[in-house]
């Protein structure tokens, strides 16, 4: 997204979600998913800090746009999110893609054992050689 009529648009209609280091507003539609930036001089008053977050957020973008509903995405990022981490910033943008419904949530990770799909044979029929 690149002209401010864009960036009024989204903030006018969009889905608004936010964690303490960022906020998403979230606008279905359009051809493919496309992303907004807002890092004001309030996050961090030095422009290398400002860059760093949009890098990182841009970075991740990237990574998810495949997987990401269309639409127009704009992040606008709060003054904790300059003391954060890369990986604590990525982390924060998609938990807000997941709460949006942008994302489908993560896997459980191999947590739960799946349910059987029968029972074991060794508890449908006894085995007469073990007694």
């Amino acid at each position: 997204m690149r002209t401010s009529a864009e960036y009024a648009r989204v903030f006018a209609t969009a889905r608004r979600t936010a964690a303490p280091m960022l906020a998403l507003h979230y606008a279905a539609g359009g051809d493919g998913a496309r992303l907004g930036l807002a890092v004001s001089r309030k996050v961090d008053k030095h422009a290398v800090g400002r860059n760093r977050i949009k890098r990182t957020l841009r970075e991740q973008f990237r990574a998810l746009r495949a997987q990401l509903e269309p639409g127009d995405y704009v992040l606008v990022a709060r003054p904790p999110a300059a003391a954060a981490s890369s990986t604590q910033l990525r982390q924060a943008f998609c938990g807000l893609l997941v709460r949006a419904g942008a994302l489908p949530p993560p896997d459980a990770g191999g947590t739960m054992r799946p349910a059987p799909s029968s029972p074991p044979s060794s508890l449908s029929t006894p085995d007469p050689t073990t007694g």
